[in-house]
């Protein structure tokens, strides 16, 4: 497994690298990502790691988010970092997934267009955005494919039977206090380049969560919520079946914390770091908190 980016305060990303052994328990520090950005699109495609997107530190001025189009591919065997051809669009905190040999990079947060601002700040205007964008890594070739109905950032993703799902995430903006946080769940087939009606929603609305594959399930864990009146970091499992588009509530997490890594190996979820305090409490609690969820038998 392997973990990518993060924050440190003011916003100043720090590009670390670390891959996790199952087998010794281990975990080990790896180069550096080529460029140290946050809330960046990751996603597997045959033994490689392709990152796409996200933000870094504006060159001057105050902090804030600046949306990039970078796209980069990376070896975990030579431990090497290689540039690909760019985005069409500038976006961060977007998806992506693989569909049969092709990588969609779906949803993200961007500038409203026709801005004079070159970076996203909380209490200016910016936006989610719904937009698709599926690269080919044979030919190293972008194409426009149909928007995503719900336009979010911040949201979670996971491909069951050829079908991509987009699950919560945030609209209206970037930022949490800033934006809503939202239990929509959409269907996207690539075959035919649709998205269908929305689905059974997430049981509990929110955003900066992680997700992973099992069994033909969806395990979606973690993720913040604010509102006028509380801000939250969840303890949350809940797993997905697009078979029967039901959700059940699965053992939660011992820490709750937003802006986790997840992933599956073998008959274990992994759940990875965090911060246990939701954006804009003005307490910085990051977590190194590395917990796994074994499955039964009966969650295949």
């Amino acid at each position: 497994m392997y973990v990518f980016a993060g924050l440190e305060p003011v916003w100043k990303p720090v590009g670390m690298v670390y891959e996790y052994d199952p087998a010794t328990n281990n975990w080990t520090k790896k180069k550096p990502m080529a460029l140290p950005s946050h809330h960046v699109a990751f996603t597997e495609y045959h033994g490689k790691i392709y990152a796409f997107g996200g933000f870094v530190p504006p060159e001057s001025g105050p902090p804030a988010w600046t949306p990039i189009n970078n796209a980069w591919e990376y070896d975990p065997t030579a431990d090497t970092w290689k540039a690909l051809a760019p985005m069409p669009s500038k976006r961060g905190s977007a998806l992506a997934a693989v569909v049969n040999d092709k990588i969609y990079v779906i949803g993200g947060a961007s500038l409203i267009p026709g801005s004079k601002e070159t970076a996203i700040f909380p209490t200016h205007p910016h936006m989610s955005v719904g937009t698709v964008e599926e690269y080919d890594p044979a030919a190293n070739t972008w194409r426009e494919r149909s928007a995503m109905p719900t336009p979010r950032n911040h949201a979670a993703i996971g491909v069951v039977n050829g079908r991509i799902y987009v699950i919560g995430g945030r609209v209206g903006a970037a930022f949490i206090g800033y934006a809503s946080d939202i239990s929509v769940v959409e269907e996207y087939d690539p075959a035919t380049d649709q998205w269908s009606g929305p689905r059974s929603r997430m049981p509990i609305a929110r955003s900066a969560l992680g997700a992973g594959v099992y069994g033909g399930r969806i395990y979606v864990a973690g993720g913040e919520y604010q509102d006028p009146h509380m801000m939250a970091t969840f303890r949350a499992v809940e797993a997905y079946d697009p078979a029967s588009n039901t959700w059940t509530e699965m053992p939660p997490m011992p820490v709750s914390r937003h802006g986790l890594a997840v992933g599956v190996i073998g008959n274990r979820l992994h759940v990875v770091s965090g911060d246990v305090q939701s954006a804009g409490t003005g307490v910085e609690v990051s977590s190194s908190e590395h917990d796994a969820f074994e499955f039964s038998s009966g969650d295949k």
